[in-house]
């Protein structure tokens, strides 16, 4: 296809991730992003991919939101479960090596500055602490003492 970078398989995977019920605005690719375990950290690099993606119809930009097409969706289909994200990353960046697009599809017209835009609001809206749906949920403490009670262990007689 072209060259692909890791930057290109983790945006198919966090579109995938954010855009399950309706388009994906630019916030919320970040937060799933950051949800993978591959933070945004350079806007210029994640804009030159999402343009990528859109130029080699992966994704299509709908009314201010991102979606995969068909042909993204078969990429990153039948991936591990168990897998980290690591190893996903590298796998669909190994079956975007092989993906040959139809047609060049038009050029999206996304400025550098509306990603880093999207950056800001979602640090603001993680450091507000509110209810990040794609943020994973913390752990509980592993000092609590053990439940007592319910069942009695089997006493060795036998019930007929």
């Amino acid at each position: 296809m072209y060259p692909t970078h890791d930057v290109d398989a983790q945006l198919l995977l966090a579109t995938l991730i954010a855009a399950k019920r309706r388009p994906a605005e630019l916030v919320e690719l970040v937060a799933a992003a950051e949800f993978l375990g591959c933070p945004i950290k350079s806007a210029s690099l994640w804009t030159a991919a999402l343009k990528r993606a859109v130029s080699h119809a992966l994704i299509i930009a709908d009314g201010g939101g991102f979606t995969l097409t068909p042909a993204a969706q078969s990429v990153v289909a039948g991936l591990p479960k168990k897998a980290d994200s690591e190893e996903r990353v590298f796998l669909v960046r190994e079956r975007l090596a092989r993906y040959e697009p139809a047609a060049p599809c038009a050029e999206l017209t996304l400025a550098e500055e509306q990603f880093e835009d999207a950056l800001r609001t979602h640090a603001s809206h993680a450091r507000q602490g509110g209810a990040n749906l794609l943020m994973p949920k913390p752990k509980p403490e592993e000092s609590a003492p053990p439940r007592r009670g319910g069942r009695r262990p089997y006493t060795g007689r036998s019930r007929r």
